[in-house]
Order: C-alpha cells, then structure tokens, then sequence
C-alpha cells in the first residue's frame, strides 16, 4: 500500500525583518537601471510598478538554515529550512532588504532530506513542537550567538547589492538605517487582520506584531511591512535633518542648503499603502490614528514649506537649487 502524501505544513508564525536605508548612490536610479541592481536571479523577473511611485522588486532568493530559534524563554528549538529573501528599490532612492520564514506549530522529530525543505521555500520548521509565544517574543528581542539571524540575512543581501557596479558608493546627504522586527501570529481564515503593537527603541530598531488571516501570503505581510518600515524611515530621516539644520538659528544660504536635501529626495515619496496588498491595507488605519504617521508628516512638510517661504520673503533673489 502506499503511504498518504504529506500535508503540506502550514505556518502558525511569520516572522520577518526589514532594514531600509538610502540607496549608496549620489544619483537617483531609473527604472531600467534599477531592474538590473535588483536582478538577483536569472530565471525570476523582476517585478516593476511605476504607478503611484516608480517601485521595483527583486525576486526572492533563500537562504537555507539549520540552527537554533530565539527563544524569551531559553528553550533549546532546533530548526531546518529556508528564508527567503528580497530587495524593494523606491523611486530610485530608498533600498529595503527583507528576510522572512513561516513556522508550522510542529514539525517532524528526526531531520528530512534537504531536497523535502527546498520544496517548501520560506518555510522553517521546528523539530517537535514550537513553542510559539517565547518564538515570537524571541524574535522580536533579537538573535544570540548561533541563533536564526534575520538580520544577518537582511544585510548580507544589502551588502551585495552596495558592491554593485551601478552604484557609486556616495549618497547625497547624510542618515541613519532602520530595522523593523515584525512577527505574524496567524489566526482562522474569515477573522480581520489586526496590529497589536509598534514600538520604537534605540538604534534604529523598531519592533510590530500582527494577526493575519491563515490565507494572507507571507510575501504580502512582508509588502505591508516594507511600507510601514519604509514611512517609519521617512518621519525618523526628515525629522532628523531638521533637528540637526539649527533652523531657528539659521538664515540665508544656510536654510536652504539644510532643507535642499529634504525638498529634492524626500517630501514626494510620502505615500502609504501605495504598494500594500489590498486585504491588510486597514492596518495602517492603526499608525493612523496613534501615533499618527500622517499628521506627523504633513506638520514636518509645513514647517519646511513655511521656513522656505519666510527664507523667499527675506532674500527674493534666491532660489532653491534643484540640482
């Protein structure tokens, strides 16, 4: 008699990290030079949008993995598979590198062949039962010595890409990367998805947990996390160059040499949802109303806007380089 074939695994828990940065180049990337950086495979297009915003995605590559899970509670969890990894390159300027895997709530207790991992691409499986609270939770506080390293993954691919011939390693202003954690605990097909929590510590780290529906792909929850980290980089990155420009103090030139970079490569990409899969478009309804991403942008815009008009009442013969 031969054996019932395998149910595939289905994930219980999505866990993904996001690090978005400014692309190393002193000029903006068009459209087909931005498809050629972002070729990371020869046999999977890459996928290009120019509506609303010029957006490109690379295909996913995977890494295979076999090597402990954080934990929050020391459990010793083994795992084996793949995470898959990808590239989003925004209007020629802002570069994001995701790394993401899904987790059944068990896997088998002895290790397969490889080539029955390689068929479940993005997919880590544990060996028993996963332990799926202290996962999330160690996921989101990060990987030790020796443990499943999103991160790592992440920048590994970013820093392929910065050796790329097409980039000149230069950037036209100065700012920091960010990382979002995020983790998905899945919940029966039918209920809404939800955000529970966003939170912002230091370094540029922030971390988000969701609820998503069983039938919503891991490639959106990472699309809907890309835009969140993506905007998230935006209001750090503007508010920044404001905190640091000393505009109560400055006048002249100097006010416009301060704002130069934030009116020419930043103000135009604020656009939300833009690039998210329709079904999880209402989370961002949550950053919405607190803390209030889009209030908070459009404060930032005005008061740049304001200051360059009271800057053009002041000295009439100057104007803003657009170069």
């Amino acid at each position: 008699m031969t054996a019932a074939p395998e149910e595939p695994a289905r994930a219980h828990l999505t866990c993904g990290e996001v690090r978005t940065c400014l692309l190393p180049s002193l000029q903006t990337l068009d459209g087909r030079a931005a498809a050629q950086l972002l070729r990371l495979r020869g046999d999977v297009p890459v996928r290009f949008s120019e509506r609303p915003t010029m957006y490109v995605l690379s295909p996913e590559v995977l890494t295979g993995v076999d090597c402990r899970l954080p934990t929050s509670n020391g459990s010793k969890v083994r795992v084996v598979g793949t995470v898959a990894a990808r590239v989003a390159l925004t209007e020629g300027r802002l570069l994001q590198s995701t790394a993401y895997f899904g987790l059944p709530a068990a896997g088998p207790v002895v290790r397969r062949p490889w080539g029955q991992y390689l068929v479940r691409p993005g997919l880590v499986e544990p060996f028993g039962k996963l332990p799926q609270p202290a996962a999330a939770e160690g996921v989101l506080r990060g990987a030790e010595r020796g443990e499943l390293d999103l991160g790592m993954i992440a920048e590994g691919l970013l820093a392929q890409l910065r050796r790329h011939a097409l980039l000149d390693r230069r950037v036209p202003f100065k700012s920091s990367p960010t990382r979002l954690r995020w983790v998905a605990r899945r919940v029966p097909e039918g209920e809404r998805a939800s955000l529970v929590n966003f939170t912002v510590a230091e370094s540029g780290l922030r971390t988000m947990e969701l609820r998503l529906p069983e039938d919503v792909p891991a490639a959106a929850a990472a699309g809907l996390c890309e835009d969140l980290a993506l905007h998230d980089w935006l209001l750090t990155t503007v508010q920044s160059l404001l905190d640091n420009s000393r505009l109560g103090a400055a006048d002249g030139p100097a006010v416009i040499e301060a704002l130069h970079p934030v009116v020419v490569h930043l103000l135009h990409l604020w656009m939300p949802r833009a690039h998210v899969d329709p079904s999880l478009g209402h989370l961002w309804d949550v950053l919405e109303a607190k803390p209030g991403f889009s209030r908070q942008w459009e404060n930032l815009s005005r008061r740049i806007r304001d200051r360059l008009a009271l800057q053009a009442v002041a000295m009439p013969n100057q104007t803003l380089s657009t170069r």
